[in-house]
């Protein structure tokens, strides 16, 4: 059974809500989180990437960056620009892009329910990451952004999330990027009861994006509870922030890769090499791959499709039929000599929303030496690995649209 929880969130007033929201903390470096930020005071960057109003040298881990976060939070309170709610509440958020429409349910869930399980993951988290998250939290007192979780549809649950929808929203607007954001106030007792019944009838969670805040969240609930004798369960640490979406209305796109080098070889080389595991055809335009097992390359200033042959693909192994896992086991380890690309750094992921043109823009620049495009992994692909309880290839999945952050916070004390 999956626990949900409403909470008082701390939010801003209809009037802010625009110049408060902002993207999540790891989809932008230092310096386009600065440029985000610039001429905003109440951006919410000044507190999920406090470093931007601190010397350009400092480490973004030290300990003034995470004081910062602290400070900042206390002086949106203090000027009125996050507020917290008098009464518990769920909130129902929708983000529309272009053709794409998804709705979920805001709440807190259960530090218990990530740690036994009934939340399931499909990777694995990052130390030195987690570590930051950790810190983050513990020093805001706060979950300032939320966790994107899928659950498999429940007819009933998007009912009563479509009758509130029906209502007059609390926030209406669209943010620089053309995704529109709106929410409504969930605070009618009866239906937050129905919906703490219904979902305690659904057995699994499924994170979608946010491995370390989860994790983080369960760590900061460890070191609190030590701190605390008396320590009963309910206090507010031992849940976190979340968006909670149905599985039928999300969007993946490709995570592609880009490798700073050809490992030794030069480009025919390489070329006859990767010919022995795939079918390399040169393209006269960009490669944006087509079916399951199907990949483009940018190399040389060239487009090429390949397709994987039959002999590389086992379509019996959850993990090993992944697209994500087809390139790496056949192509970035032996070829190119990425043998773990969670620390490897010759290779870097980029995001689907970037399109292809950020790879050419990528290799061209002389920075990279060769670009991949993938398929996107898909839903049905998640749920089944996660449910056997298996891992995922570092960056197989790109969410869009992303969550924003700010219009919606939970206060840990």
């Amino acid at each position: 059974m999956a626990i949900i929880k409403p909470f008082r969130a701390l939010r801003p007033p209809r009037e802010l809500a625009e110049k408060v929201a902002a993207l999540p903390y790891d989809v932008m470096d230092v310096e386009e989180a600065r440029g985000m930020a610039a001429g905003n005071p109440n951006s919410f960057l000044h507190v999920s990437r406090p470093e931007i109003d601190l010397p350009a040298e400092i480490d973004p881990h030290d300990e003034p960056v995470y004081l910062r976060g602290k400070t900042n939070l206390k002086e949106f309170i203090a000027r009125g620009v996050l507020v917290q709610d008098g009464s518990d509440s769920f909130y129902v958020y929708r983000q529309r892009m272009g053709n794409i429409t998804q709705t979920g349910l805001v709440v807190c869930a259960s530090v218990d329910d990530y740690q036994s399980g009934v939340i399931k993951k499909h990777e694995h988290t990052r130390a030195d990451k987690e570590e930051d998250r950790v810190k983050h939290i513990d020093y805001l007192d706060a979950n300032d952004e939320p966790v994107f979780y899928l659950s498999r549809s429940c007819g009933e649950v998007e009912g009563i999330i479509e009758g509130v929808t029906n209502g007059r929203p609390e926030y209406d607007f669209v943010s620089d990027d053309g995704v529109g954001h709106t929410l409504w106030v969930v605070a009618d007792r009866s239906l937050i009861e129905r919906l703490i019944v219904l979902f305690a009838a659904i057995p699994k969670l499924y994170v979608a994006d946010g491995h370390h805040r989860s994790a983080a969240a369960g760590r900061v609930r460890e070191l609190r509870r030590d701190k605390n004798p008396g320590h009963t369960g309910s206090e507010e640490y031992n849940s976190f922030l979340t968006v909670i979406f149905p599985e039928n209305q999300l969007n993946i796109m490709p995570y592609n890769r880009v490798v700073r080098d050809l490992n030794g070889n030069d480009a025919a080389g390489f070329i006859e090499k990767i010919s022995e595991f795939f079918d390399v055809i040169p393209s006269a335009s960009q490669v944006l791959p087509s079916q399951r097992h199907h990949f483009g390359m940018y190399l040389d200033g060239n487009w090429f499709s390949l397709n994987a042959k039959s002999t590389i693909i086992n379509e019996k192994d959850t993990v090993d039929r992944l697209d994500v896992s087809i390139l790496q086991n056949n192509l970035l380890s032996p070829l190119l000599g990425i043998h773990n690309p969670r620390t490897d750094k010759r290779i870097h992921f980029v995001g689907g929303i970037r399109g292809n043109d950020e790879l050419v823009r990528l290799v061209d620049s002389g920075d990279y030496a060769v670009a991949f495009a993938l398929y996107p992994t898909s839903i049905s692909e998640l749920i089944e690995l996660a449910d056997q309880d298996q891992i995922m290839p570092p960056k197989s999945t790109w969410f869009e649209p992303k969550l924003r952050s700010g219009l919606f916070v939970h206060l840990l004390s």
